[in-house]
């Protein structure tokens, strides 16, 4: 099976979990171009195979982008999938509960970057490395950089009736996505393990992830906070379905 069709198939395996998985990305793309114009360096943090990437430099000819990711097979999937964009994109495998990640993105920076993204990735973190994190992402940022986080958030218990929509929405989205032939999370994962160039990697995936806890599910509230306690001169929604959000982050611009 080549990259593309690999690709293809997770994007159809994601929707089937994300409803409206396109909708959250054209609001990613389109803050994109409000708040740069178009020509920008941006960071893409826990890639993955490179989904989110592709549609920056389809999109915007003049971008770049850094794609980082810790998962050894997404990331040399990522290689492939994207490598007829040559210069335009490079790669990091960086653990983003390291600090020392962003000493690693700096190194295959050529200009400071405008914008950081990310999609249905960070809910990995705990909370206390949120934090971290998006202190980070502010200090490597320059006056008016943006930040934008596409993902899954969780509800409090007090809006109880968007709670329960939320989940019956979930429920939904899943039955008609895999009824329609999206492959389930471990079917895809077999047949990445299964591609000739990559597979090898499958152990090294293992021992990165063995220890790994998991994670408490967080508010849109919580995430808002951690990027206004990072520095964030202005943190928001600019997207949200339900549970599922896009929330950013701007730096102070000049006065």
């Amino acid at each position: 099976m080549t990259p593309d069709e690999l690709v293809e198939r997770w994007d159809s395996q994601q929707a089937a979990y994300i409803a409206d998985r396109e909708g959250r990305f054209t609001a990613i793309l389109d803050t994109l171009e409000l708040a740069t114009g178009g020509e920008f360096t941006a960071v893409d943090l826990a890639c993955g195979p490179g989904s989110l990437t592709a549609r920056i430099l389809d999109r915007f000819p003049q971008s770049r982008v850094v794609a980082v990711d810790y998962d050894p097979m997404l990331l040399e999937l990522a290689r492939e999938y994207l490598d007829d964009y040559g210069h335009r994109v490079r790669y990091v495998d960086a653990d983003l509960t390291d600090p020392q990640w962003s000493n690693r993105v700096a190194e295959q920076l050529d200009t400071s970057p405008r914008a950081f993204v990310s999609t249905t990735a960070l809910h990995w973190l705990q909370p206390e490395q949120v934090v971290s994190l998006y202190a980070q992402i502010k200090s490597m940022l320059g006056p008016g950089g943006l930040f934008l986080n596409g993902d899954h958030f969780r509800f409090d218990g007090i809006d109880q009736h968007i709670t329960e929509w939320s989940a019956q929405h979930d429920r939904s989205t899943q039955r008609l996505g895999f009824a329609a032939g999206a492959d389930e999370w471990d079917q895809w994962w077999d047949l990445l393990r299964s591609h000739p160039r990559i597979g090898y990697l499958h152990d090294e995936r293992t021992r990165r992830f063995a220890n790994r806890d998991g994670t408490p599910p967080t508010t849109v509230q919580f995430q808002l906070a951690a990027l206004r306690q990072a520095g964030f001169a202005e943190s928001g929604t600019v997207w949200q379905l339900f549970d599922d959000y896009v929330v950013y982050g701007v730096v102070r611009p000049h006065r």
